[in-house]
Parts: C-alpha cells; sequence; structure tokens
C-alpha cells in the first residue's frame, strides 16, 4: 500500500508546530513579564501610599524591612528589601498606570532595573521610549546609557519643553527627528588611533570597522557608498561617506575634516545635499541631511551659520575616549551653556 504522505510533508508538518510552540511561548514570556512588572509598579504604589498616610521617614524604613522579611519568606528572594525598595521607587518615578502598562509590553523588569538610578526624569523618559520604540536588548539598553547616549544627543541640548514634545511622539506616534539621531560628540575610540592622522586614513579606519562606527550612528543607518562621486558644471566633487536613515526615510551625507570646523564647510555640504535632493532623492524619502565631523567644534561660528536651516549638523569626534568622568561633566556642561544660549534667544525675540 502507497504512503498518502508526500516526501517532506512531514518535516514540514513538524517545522509549523515548532514554529506555532516557539511563538506561543514568546507571548506566553512577554505576557508573563508584563503581568509581573505591573505587579511590582502596584506594590510599589500601595506601599508609597502607606507610606505617604503615616508621613513618617521612621515608619517608612521600618515597614519595609517587615515586609520584606514576610514576603520573602512566602514567595522568594524577588522581595527583599533592596529589591522592594527598588519596587517602591520604581512606583514614584514612574507614577503613570497607562504609561507603565505600554513599555512593560516591551521592556522587561531588567529594563527598568537600569532605568531606575537615572536621575533626571526626561533622561529616563528618553531612554524607556527608545528602548520601546528600537526594541533594545538589556544589555544594548545598558551600553547605551553607559555610553551617555542622551548627554550626546542633539535633544538633550534643548529647552525641558521641547525635549518632552520629542518624546511624547515618540510614545504616541513612534517618530523619530534627527534630534534625536545625531549626535555630539561620536565617540571614534575603536578605531585606535592614538596620535596623528589623515582624512584618507580615518575614512579607512571607519570602512575597516564599518560596523562598529554604523553602531556608534545610531539605529537604523545603512551604509550606501564611499566617495560617492558627483558631477557639478563638469567638476567632480566626491562625498566621503553615504548613507541611508530607515526611519528619517532621508539620505546622510557625512564629511570628515581635521581639526576645528571651519565656515567654508557649510557652502561644501550645502552643494552636496542640493544635488542629492535634485537627482538622488526618491519619492517618499525626505530631504537630505548633512553631518560634518571635526577632531574639534567651533561653537559661535556654527551658530551663527545657523546650519539647521539647510539641514547640516557638526558633531565632534573622539578618537581617544577620555576619563568618563570627565566626559560626563564636558557634556553636562555642554548641554547646560546650550540651554542658557536658547533661553536667552528665546527671551529676545
Amino acid at each position: 500500500m502507497k504512503s498518502l504522505v508526500k516526501p517532506g510533508s512531514d518535516s514540514k508538518l513538524l517545522s509549523d508546530i515548532k514554529k506555532l510552540i516557539e511563538e506561543s511561548k514568546n507571548f506566553v514570556a512577554v505576557a508573563v513579564n508584563a503581568s509581573m512588572t505591573m505587579l511590582f509598579w502596584k506594590i510599589g504604589k500601595r506601599i508609597n501610599q502607606d507610606i505617604l498616610l503615616n508621613k513618617r521617614a521612621e515608619y517608612g524604613k521600618q515597614i519595609v524591612v517587615t515586609l520584606s522579611r514576610q514576603l520573602v519568606q512566602e514567595y522568594g528572594n524577588s522581595f527583599e528589601e533592596k529589591n522592594l525598595r527598588r519596587i517602591i521607587q520604581f512606583a514614584s518615578i514612574f507614577p503613570e498606570e497607562d504609561i507603565v502598562a505600554s513599555l512593560s509590553r516591551q521592556l522587561s523588569w531588567s529594563h527598568f532595573v537600569i532605568l531606575i538610578p537615572l536621575r533626571q526624569s526626561l533622561q529616563r523618559e528618553f531612554y524607556a521610549e527608545m528602548c520601546r520604540t528600537e526594541k533594545w536588548s538589556v544589555r544594548t539598553l545598558r551600553e547605551k546609557v553607559g555610553g551617555m547616549l542622551y548627554e550626546r544627543t542633539a535633544i538633550s541640548k534643548m529647552p525641558d519643553k521641547v525635549i518632552k514634545q520629542e518624546i511624547k511622539s515618540i510614545r504616541e506616534k513612534n517618530v523619530l527627528t534627527p534630534d534625536l539621531v545625531f549626535k555630539d560628540p561620536y565617540l571614534l575610540n575603536f578605531l585606535g588611533f592614538k596620535n596623528t592622522f589623515t582624512e584618507k586614513s580615518l575614512e579607512d579606519a571607519i570602512l575597516n570597522e564599518l560596523e562598529k562606527f554604523i553602531l556608534e550612528l545610531g539605529d537604523g543607518f545603512t551604509f550606501i557608498e564611499r566617495q560617492k562621486r558627483i558631477i557639478v558644471d563638469d567638476e567632480d566633487f566626491y562625498i566621503d561617506l553615504l548613507f541611508y536613515h530607515r526611519k528619517l526615510k532621508r539620505l546622510i551625507a557625512v564629511e570628515l575634516k581635521l581639526g576645528k570646523f571651519k565656515a567654508a564647510y557649510k557652502g561644501q555640504m550645502e552643494l552636496y545635499l542640493r544635488y542629492l535632493e535634485k537627482y538622488e532623492m526618491q519619492s517618499g524619502e525626505n530631504s537630505p541631511l548633512g553631518l560634518i565631523l571635526c577632531s574639534e567644534g567651533s561653537k559661535e561660528q556654527i551658530e551663527l551659520l545657523q546650519l539647521g536651516k539647510s539641514g547640516i549638523k557638526v558633531a565632534e569626534y573622539i578618537t581617544e575616549l577620555p576619563d568618563k568622568k570627565l566626559l560626563r561633566q564636558k557634556l553636562q556642561l555642554a548641554i547646560e551653556i546650550s540651554k542658557k544660549n536658547l533661553n536667552l534667544m528665546a527671551q529676545n525675540k
């Protein structure tokens, strides 16, 4: 009697069933994680309510110790005193239940453990929403926070009102703007440069470490071409590096420069961007953007040239990573100065 099962059909059946099982396991894992996160939030909220009702700091310390001891006996080490205090802090710094519920569908409790110690609320919200929309793993989030992504992103230098609007845009529409994508400075210490180097050797090193360079640029960047040749008025010009950003839907021209930024770089980049807009931009795409990477910025020139109106970003790059504490101080100072200048400009209008 001939077999009614076609050759290979049994393996296809097994493959389909295994796929269904894996999908179900993933769904269950996400559901369990979201449920656990919401449980921790509700526990934290309930304890906070009790502490607030009694209005005594000493009572708060005492009740946490007592509760922890009782909960550990019945439910295990998840409710050790250190973890319970973290749960209480979690409910305090994420007070809105609907936002926590939304985030918990993408972020695990381990993600929140990284976010909780961050001191600035806008900084926490930035990482939370970027993590959700970009689907960062716990390891990636830890690296982004450790690499001071927020402090290096253009949006951190904006007034708080603008930052809140940008975060709201990510939360409600999953929309990224250039100010959420571009950084300053870019950390290129992985290139291995210690002393002097040329623009060509810098470009060569970037291409040799292209994967790491794209990781430093950020999510969504795709490499297109090196030394992109364009012809204007029978004259050849070359764009150092050309990328495409998927979410911004824009071509990104990158120019590598040694030394300080010079005003002449603006005209060069504007020519490249207008050429790309006229001859390379496809239907449905937004206007190209330019990124000029210099080893040192010229803050006043950049400010006076109003490069943002031309779709041009200027950023420094660092090939030798300084002490992290010094870098953090430098970034914080840059943020404060930038916000102060923006506030003064707003007052003078």
